[in-house]
Order: C-alpha cells, then sequence, then structure tokens
C-alpha cells in the first residue's frame, strides 16, 4: 500500500470524526469518502479555515509559528507604523512588540515616552515599563515604577503586575516582605508560576517543610485539571516534580 493512499486515507477519516464530532451535515462524510484529497482541500477550505480565523487559540497558534519564523515581523511592522504616524497607540504597540522581543532597552524607552500627558499615569504603559526595566534587572526601578502604578491607580488590577511585583521584592533582598507578597498573588493567580516561584523561595530560605507543602499543592491541582492545563503549566509542574523529588522526606 502506497505512502500516499495511505495518507489520503488518514486525512478522510480524520475530517470524517471532525464532521460527526462538530456536528457538520453528515453528506460531508460521503464526499470526503468519495473523493479523497480533493475533498479533503475543499472541506479544509468550507468548514475548518473559517472557524481557525474566528478561534483565539488557533490564532495565537497561528502567530506562535510565524514568530518562530520571523520574530522581528511584528516590531518591524509596528515601527513602520510609529515611523508614518507617531501618535500614542502607534508607540504603544511598538513599546510592547519591543518588549515581547526582549529588546528591554528600547522598550524602556517608548514607555517612558509614552508616560506624559494624559498618559502620565496609564496603568498599562506603568506596568509595561515596569516589565522593561525587570528585563533590564533594574529591580529596584522596578519596584519604584509598580509602588507609583499602585498609588496612581488603587484599583487596578493583574495577576501578572501582582507576581511581578513580589518577584522584584525577592530581588531586592526583602525576603519577609516578598513571601508576604507570594503568599498574596498565589491566591488568584491563573496558573503555577506564581506558586512554583513562591516554592522556590520558601526552600532558599529554609523552609523546606512548606515548600514541600506548596510543591505538592501544584502536582495535586495539575493532576486534577485538564490536559490542555497540564500542557500549559508543564514546565512549573516539572519543576515541582524535580524540587519534591530532591527535598527530604
Amino acid at each position: 500500500m502506497s505512502p500516499v493512499f495511505i495518507l489520503s486515507i488518514v486525512l478522510q477519516v480524520a475530517c470524517c470524526v471532525h464532521v460527526v464530532r462538530t456536528g457538520r451535515p453528515l453528506y460531508w462524510v460521503f464526499i470526503l469518502l468519495l473523493f479523497s484529497y480533493i475533498a479533503v482541500l475543499t472541506y479544509f477550505i468550507a468548514e475548518i479555515l473559517p472557524d481557525l480565523r474566528h478561534n483565539p487559540s488557533a490564532r495565537r497558534t497561528v502567530r506562535g509559528v510565524r514568530n518562530r519564523l520571523d520574530p522581528e515581523r511584528d516590531k518591524r511592522d509596528a515601527a513602520r507604523l510609529l515611523q508614518a504616524a507617531d501618535t500614542p497607540e502607534n508607540r504603544r504597540r511598538l513599546a510592547e512588540e519591543s518588549l515581547r522581543s526582549g529588546d528591554y532597552a528600547q522598550a524602556v524607552e517608548l514607555y517612558q515616552q509614552s508616560l506624559k500627558g494624559l498618559y502620565a499615569t496609564d496603568p498599562d504603559l506603568m506596568l509595561g515599563l515596569a516589565k522593561s526595566q525587570f528585563g533590564l534587572g533594574e529591580s529596584q526601578q522596578v519596584r519604584d515604577t509598580l509602588d507609583a502604578l499602585i498609588k496612581a491607580n488603587p484599583g487596578f488590577r493583574s495577576s501578572d503586575g501582582h507576581l511581578l511585583y513580589a518577584r522584584t521584592v525577592e530581588d531586592t533582598g526583602d525576603t519577609a516582605a516578598a513571601v508576604q507578597e507570594y503568599e498574596a498573588v498565589v491566591q488568584g493567580y491563573p496558573g503555577e508560576e506564581a506558586r512554583a516561584r513562591f516554592g522556590l523561595l520558601l526552600r532558599r530560605t529554609g523552609d523546606a517543610a512548606r515548600a514541600r507543602q506548596v510543591f505538592q499543592e501544584i502536582i495535586t491541582r495539575s493532576d486534577a485539571a485538564p490536559r490542555y492545563y497540564q500542557r500549559e503549566q508543564r514546565d512549573w509542574i516539572e519543576v515541582a516534580r524535580r524540587e519534591l523529588a530532591s527535598l527530604p522526606a
């Protein structure tokens, strides 16, 4: 049996399964079984591609692949937009792309330029500046920026911002305050990074028993979570497993 024929069967079966699971009209099954590659291509264009365009997860996957192939594309596009029109929104976009691409120095410069006038205390811009400063290893500046953000925007809430604050307090050597911040952030953080970092801090401070408790909580939570969550949090789950294995019983 030729590989081409085997591939055709696999694609036809996959599409037929998709038809049944997604409630598409059953006439697609007969078309797919009768016309092989042409039917598969037609089904993909007519039924699957439109869903991909409107599916946030699919869009993130496509963007991730594109970014791996050309990681600077979005940044170049943002730079061209800013060059064509120096608006707050275009400057913000280039700052975000600079941060994403790891060009922290440029991101800091752009965020600082953006934090003026009506946007002088914009919480998203201030958080972007803090993230950029953290990328440069400027822990005290990060803490100052986040303190200013909280003072100017007492109602602002960001799980990423709260974790960043905890990490910054830890980096500045204020261990007691860092423990308090981690205790607060893990309560509502949507993932396992905050818990894993909290456990690592506890272990470094010599609180092995509590560190074990935190790492075990990660394992227990992830074991009960859906598969997609386990995939997304795989790196932090592995950290918990590794640390648990190395801690004394």
